[in-house]
Order: C-alpha cells, then sequence, then structure tokens
C-alpha cells in the first residue's frame, strides 16, 4: 500500500465522503489512490478557489469534513481567499496539498515554494508528512484537527515521495472530543443580567443560530423581552416559519450605532463582540455602544446550543406561541432589489439552502424571508467575494434532496463563475440568480460616505462591470448550464418556477432596473 492510498482509506474510515480536487503533477499518486477509495467521490474544479468554496460549503451543511486536493503552493494560494471564508465559518476542512519530493527540494524547481507559510493564516492545524509510513497518522490527525469543536481548516502537506513510498496501511480515526460547556456562573450572571435589564439583547453566532439555538432564545425573548440579533454574516442561519424573529446586524457602523442605540446589556452567544467591517475616521471599531454591559455566555468554541437551553430553563422560560407568518405581497414591475428578493422569498421551496452573495442588492431579501417556509441561509462569513458559486456547488452535494440557490451579485460571481461546469459535470439542483447592476455596487456607496460626490474617469472606470457587459447566458451555457435572462418580475416568476421544478442546474440572469 503506498502512502497516498494509506491516506484516503484513513480518510474514509473517519467518515470523509468527498475530495474537490484541482491535482497537478506532485498529486498524481494521490489522484490513482482515488480509485482505490470508493468511499470518497472525487470532484473536480476548474479552479482552487472553487475546490475550496465547495469544500466549505459542503462542511456547513453535512457538518463533515471534505478534502480539497491542491497542487503545490501556487494551488494553494489560488484557493486562499475561499479558505478565509471557511475558515471565519468554521467549518472542518483538510487540505491535502502536495509538494515537490524531499531529495529533490534542495533545487529549488520553480514551483517550489514555502507551502506552510502560506497555509498557517488559513489553518488552525499544519503539517507536513516526513515519510510515506508515517502519512496516514498525519492524515487522522488532520482530520481530527478539523473537526475539533467547532471546526475549522486543517492543512496537510504531502511530498510526492511520502505519497508514493509504502506505508503500513491506513490509520484508526481518533475520537472526538465533546464540545466544551460554558462555565455555570456565566449562565447565572447572563441569567441575573437579563432578569435586570430590560434593553438587553442576545447576539447569536455560529451554532446559536442553529433551529434548537433559536427556539431556546426565543424561549429567553420571551421570558425577559431580550432582543434577538444575529452576525451580519453567519455561517449558517436556520430560518423561516416556527422560528422566532431574529433581526440581523447592519453591514456599515453607522447603521450598527442606530440599531444598538440605547441597548445597555449585550450577551454573547458563540459570536464575538461586534466590530466595523473596516476601520473609518471617527468611528470606532468596537461597535457595542458606550455603557452597555457586555457578557459572553458562550465563546465561539464552547456549546452555545446546550447553553442557551441552560438559560432558558434558567429563567423558568416556556416556549412562545408561534408568531403568524406573514408573506409579502407578490410585486410587479420593475426589477428593483427589493422586487428581486421578494420574489425569491415568495417562490423558494420548503427546505431550501440559499447561498447568499447578493452584496448590495439582496438587502430586501433578508426580511421578506422571515417567514418563507423553513431554509438554511449560508452568507459571506469572511468577507471575501467569489464565495457564492462554489459553496453552492458544494451545499448541493452535502444536501442532494434540497434544492440549492445562489442568491449572487454579479460582481463576486466572476471570481469563481468555473463553479457553474462542476454543477454542470455534477448534475448538481442549483438554481443561481445573478443580479446584474454591472457594478461593484458596494465600492460606489463607499465612495460616496467617504466624500466623493462626483469621482473622476479612472475612479469610476474601476467600480463599472461594462465596456463590455458580463453576458451571464453566453458565460454559464459555455460552461454546460442552461440559461436565461429576465427583466422583469413577471419574467423572474415564470423563469424561476420552472428552474427550480427541474432537476440539475439553471442560471438566470437577472438584469435590474437602472442596469440596461
Amino acid at each position: 500500500m503506498t502512502g497516498a492510498e494509506a491516506v484516503l482509506q484513513t480518510a474514509a474510515a473517519a467518515g470523509v465522503e468527498v475530495c474537490f480536487a484541482n491535482p497537478g503533477t506532485t498529486e498524481m499518486a494521490l489522484v490513482h489512490a482515488l480509485d482505490r477509495a470508493p468511499q470518497v467521490r472525487a470532484v473536480l474544479g476548474l479552479f482552487e478557489g472553487v475546490c475550496s468554496g465547495a469544500a466549505d460549503g459542503f462542511a456547513r451543511m453535512s457538518g463533515c469534513p471534505a478534502l480539497t486536493l491542491l497542487h503545490l503552493g501556487a494551488g494553494l494560494s489560488n484557493a486562499l481567499a475561499n479558505l478565509h471564508n471557511a475558515r471565519r465559518a468554521r467549518s472542518p476542512v483538510v487540505n491535502l496539498v502536495g509538494d515537490q519530493a524531499t531529495w529533490h527540494r534542495e533545487a529549488d524547481a520553480p514551483l517550489t515554494s514555502d507551502i506552510a507559510s502560506l497555509a498557517r493564516p488559513v489553518s488552525r492545524w499544519v503539517r507536513e508528512s516526513r515519510t510515506s509510513a508515517g502519512a496516514a497518522q498525519d492524515a487522522a490527525e488532520a482530520i481530527a484537527a478539523a473537526q475539533e469543536f467547532p471546526g475549522g481548516v486543517a492543512t496537510l502537506i504531502l511530498p510526492s515521495d511520502c505519497q508514493g513510498g509504502e506505508a503500513p496501511g491506513p490509520a484508526r480515526p481518533i475520537p472526538l472530543a465533546l464540545a466544551p460547556q460554558p462555565a455555570r456562573d456565566r449562565i447565572e450572571g447572563s441569567a441575573a443580567a437579563l432578569r435586570r435589564e430590560k434593553n438587553a439583547a442576545l447576539y447569536l453566532g455560529g451554532r446559536a443560530l442553529s433551529a434548537r439555538g433559536q427556539l431556546a432564545a426565543g424561549r429567553i425573548a420571551q421570558a425577559t423581552g431580550c432582543r434577538l440579533i444575529s452576525e451580519t454574516f453567519p455561517a449558517r442561519f436556520e430560518r423561516g416559519a416556527g422560528l422566532p424573529r431574529v433581526d440581523r446586524l447592519p453591514y456599515f457602523p453607522e447603521w450598527v450605532a442606530s440599531f444598538l442605540e440605547g441597548l445597555r446589556t449585550l450577551v454573547l452567544a458563540a459570536a464575538p463582540e461586534p466590530v466595523a467591517f473596516f476601520g473609518y475616521p471617527g468611528i470606532p471599531s468596537r461597535l457595542t455602544p458606550e455603557g452597555c454591559a457586555l457578557l459572553t455566555l458562550a465563546a465561539p468554541d464552547e456549546d452555545a446550543e446546550s447553553a442557551l437551553d441552560a438559560l432558558a430553563d434558567s429563567l423558568g422560560a416556556a416556549a412562545p406561541a408561534p408568531a403568524p407568518a406573514k408573506r409579502p405581497e407578490m410585486p410587479v414591475g420593475e426589477l428593483t432589489p427589493e422586487a428581486v428578493g421578494t420574489v425569491l422569498a415568495l417562490l423558494q421551496p420548503e427546505g431550501a439552502i440559499v447561498v447568499d452573495e447578493s452584496a448590495t442588492t439582496g438587502l430586501g431579501y433578508f426580511p421578506a424571508a422571515a417567514s418563507s417556509p423553513r431554509y438554511s441561509l449560508l452568507t459571506l462569513t469572511g468577507g471575501s467575494i467569489g464565495m457564492g458559486p462554489p459553496c453552492a456547488a458544494g451545499a448541493a452535494i452535502a444536501c442532494p434532496d434540497r434544492t440549492v440557490i445562489n442568491f449572487q451579485g454579479d460582481g463576486g460571481a466572476v471570481y469563481t463563475l468555473q463553479a457553474l461546469w462542476t454543477q454542470a459535470r455534477e448534475a448538481l439542483h442549483v438554481v443561481t440568480l445573478i443580479c446584474s447592476n454591472r457594478a461593484y455596487r458596494v465600492l460606489q456607496i463607499e465612495s460616496a460616505r467617504a466624500g466623493v460626490a462626483e469621482p473622476g474617469q479612472k475612479a469610476l472606470s474601476l467600480t463599472q462591470l461594462s465596456r463590455p457587459d458580463l453576458d451571464w447566458v453566453h458565460l454559464a451555457r459555455g460552461l454546460g448550464v442552461p440559461a436565461s435572462r429576465v427583466d422583469s418580475v413577471e419574467s423572474l416568476r415564470r423563469v424561476l418556477s420552472v428552474a427550480l421544478a427541474e432537476e440539475g442546474p439553471h442560471l438566470i440572469d437577472v438584469v435590474l432596473s437602472g442596469a440596461r
């Protein structure tokens, strides 16, 4: 048995089901070893950022680690942006990165690089295998590190001779420890604070946004009157009918200041203290209002679901009666961003997975979908655009019985449009809505916020996606995905209804009013 075979059989024994791969010469032993690991599905991505984004989406929906197979430091570098998002999402992802043979390193061949240094900023665990005999144990430890609660990215560097050399066999999976429990005094302190202070909020992130976590949070809100607030960009947010109302923290810090104004107590449940995405002159980095007490119920690496249950029990909180679902009315006429979000919210089926990288276009979707049938929402945790199309592909592979909708801005979609080819090749039921405003709209907003009333020709050109316009219908069809263009609410309703009902992928180019 080769080291590569031992690594993959170790992964299969640990429950790994899929490998998102863009291999090269130094990974040939791993490529051939996949034929001898039938439990592990091999999925080709045409770009390494597709592989890392898909592994993130698979991990978010399955809770299990996914493998990526990457070629040297150059391949890992191409994957880094979506590995950054995966790190922020605390997704269990294991990178297998091929490297030059150990005896060839000193030659400093053109593709030789310091892979470990590239991996460390996005990885909680990094190791380089030294021998083929030890590679399987290294893999077992990488998988365990990725799964250590609440999850994270682990990177194993495998020189080609460690892949191809002889190995004694696979390693046993490493048992996983239970999630750490928050200290009892934090539960009691949070209960006392919420009883005492009526202008309070629970700030939810991570596992606290599961259905179980939110139902417990709803009991707490019922008993104390506290507000429920989610992170701006949660990794996975269960939403829809039957769940309590949870408001989403706004993006711009001025909006956050207004949103949190007057708050006296903020209790953190699997979420860090809210901070501004960027540093703005005259605006504090930390966004908790002055004079507001900040308490931690459960840290992101602790069992927030159990902590919320315990807090609800401590308060003697009963389950609130479900709020009546108030569905918005179907819009008519022009395709404004609000209209697009409302149409999607009204048509998405029960059990849908919505991967939202709609950026500025999607602001109307979140409130409109509050009363939609139960669904899972995945968002841009690390802010590195290009997450949507591959994340949707990975989510579809994790949950083949659920409809996946990629609600997507055109600027981010260009980064990883190769994911459409993977969706077509794997026959994944992913419906992609490209919101074509033909601009990096958020940059135009930031320019205006910086006081630039009339940007110059060069500045303006760097925020526009025009000259030429992106032809998403032809781009999608060229990658094997059926596509349509819509320019009215009525045409969006018709085309989206058909795409949701059919099998396989479909892309809809949603041309917003004002972008024609």
